[in-house]
């Protein structure tokens, strides 16, 4: 899991005109989707497509994911079987719709029995898509469920259908969620509805090693509106975003990127630190804020997440 995952671009299997573009754009990770993304009658065709175009374009050293039918539907197995069998390349299968730890044990049994038969490739990983109200009571279970599990994904559309809210926009805040403001005259506070399982999915991520993955912002013409909802997961520990359209790919990635003045910081952090640690004090003081192993292993990860060694 040493890799970026600021981006995870979503692409539907059914469009093939859509996969070059995705191999070759500024994605982190790129997931070819054969479940909500395409029709019934298009998920054998889907999923041709998908084998044929994992073997034949390149995709350099982007996470490359196949989104599989979930458990119980006709597609299941022969998406994870074939698309896994067929597919050295691939990185992970992500599984929609993961409700508790069986779902996720299941697919590594599958993909175990997958591998030994297949011989040589790359050990597929699992990414669970939690997108249900069952799913996010059971967000812990899941993510200790496994260790071929790698990543958890808020899946905010279902997440809304399941839950009957009033919502149109996936990602968009609704303004009833409001509190009022501090005076009669402010505006309301438009709060978020969904940081509860926001919350829950980073914080058991977290506890597991495992990286948070925020949901899609559906209106891929509304930059401002995709730039705040990713400073909202990256706040709670997101660690990338998902993407429906190539133009969401700059603005995820400048967000889930640590920019200059977190790398300057950084460096000062652990610049203060190590004069300190010289002097025999395992902590010291600046601008009024006391520094300590805390902050250097935060600075590390910065530093890290930007390519510097620490």
């Amino acid at each position: 899991m040493g890799r970026h995952q600021r981006s995870e671009l979503s692409v539907p299997a059914s469009t093939e005109r859509f996969f070059a573009r995705a191999a070759a754009s500024g994605a982190d990770a790129v997931v070819l989707d054969l479940e909500d993304g395409v029709a019934a009658d298009q998920k054998d065709v889907a999923r041709s497509q998908a084998i044929a175009a994992i073997n034949r374009l390149n995709w350099g050293d982007r996470i490359l994911s196949v989104r599989v039918n979930g458990i119980g539907t006709p597609w299941c197995h022969r998406d994870i079987v074939e698309v896994a069998t067929a597919c050295p390349r691939l990185d992970r299968i992500v599984l929609p719709k993961a409700e508790d730890a069986f779902d996720i044990r299941f697919l590594a049994a599958l993909l175990d029995g997958i591998e030994q038969a297949r011989g040589p490739g790359r050990r597929i990983g699992i990414a669970a898509l939690v997108e249900t109200p069952r799913g996010i009571g059971q967000a812990e279970a899941i993510a200790a469920a496994h260790p071929r599990l790698e990543t958890m994904i808020f899946g905010l559309g279902d997440y809304m259908a399941a839950m009957r809210t009033p919502d149109a926009t996936v990602g968009r805040p609704n303004p009833d969620y409001a509190m009022p403001g501090a005076t009669p005259e402010a505006p309301p506070v438009v709060l978020d509805q969904w940081h509860y399982a926001l919350a829950r999915i980073a914080n058991a991520c977290r506890a597991e090693g495992l990286l948070p993955i925020d949901a899609v912002y559906a209106d891929y013409r509304d930059a401002a509106g995709l730039r705040a909802a990713a400073l909202r997961g990256r706040a709670l520990g997101y660690a990338g975003k998902w993407a429906i359209h190539p133009d969401q790919l700059a603005v995820i990635n400048e967000v889930f990127a640590p920019d200059a003045a977190r790398v300057a910081w950084a460096r000062q952090v652990l610049a203060l630190l190590a004069r300190a640690e010289a002097a025999g004090a395992g902590a010291t003081g600046e601008g009024g804020v006391m520094l300590d192993a805390v902050h250097a292993r935060m600075a590390r990860e910065i530093l890290q997440q930007a390519g510097e060694a620490a």
